[in-house]
């Protein structure tokens, strides 16, 4: 029995993997530049200039875990395509009691505000990262 020519189907879903996985690879390297950019921003927005809050401002990368205690809610092991930005860890338990205030203390706003500041662009720029790597592997011959 003859088999039948797949009229470079293979090529093709070869070319699709490859496709996917390298715009895949340059878009979480962008996200993860995003994700320093807001812990950056967090950390200089922090209403002290030195000490425990402004330090355990950390940078969570795919399968790696929160530390203890973090404002984002506790400890949580960050999805294949997700970074997380956390303040907090087991010594400092209050970064959400400066973000938010207390009753006898006001509110100073940094961690959601550095997020907030700079989520747009990092949405555009994984997305228009992804498109033109996709396109350019895609091109190639």
């Amino acid at each position: 029995m003859a088999t039948k020519p797949d009229n470079g189907l293979a090529k093709v879903l070869a070319r699709m993997e490859a496709v996917k996985l390298a715009a895949k690879e340059a878009a979480m390297q962008q996200l993860i530049k995003g994700a320093n950019d807001v812990a950056t921003i967090q950390r200089q927005l922090v209403p002290v200039d030195e000490g425990d809050l402004r330090d355990s401002i950390t940078v969570t990368l795919p399968g790696q875990s929160t530390p203890p205690h973090a404002v984002t809610g506790g400890q949580r092991v960050a999805a294949e395509n997700q970074v997380l930005v956390t303040a907090g860890n087991s010594d400092v338990r209050y970064p959400h009691h400066v973000e938010h205030g207390t009753a006898k203390m006001e509110a100073s706003p940094y961690f959601h505000v550095a997020y907030r500041l700079k989520e747009r662009g990092i949405r555009r720029t994984v997305a228009s990262t992804f498109g033109r790597v996709a396109r350019k592997i895609w091109n190639q011959k």
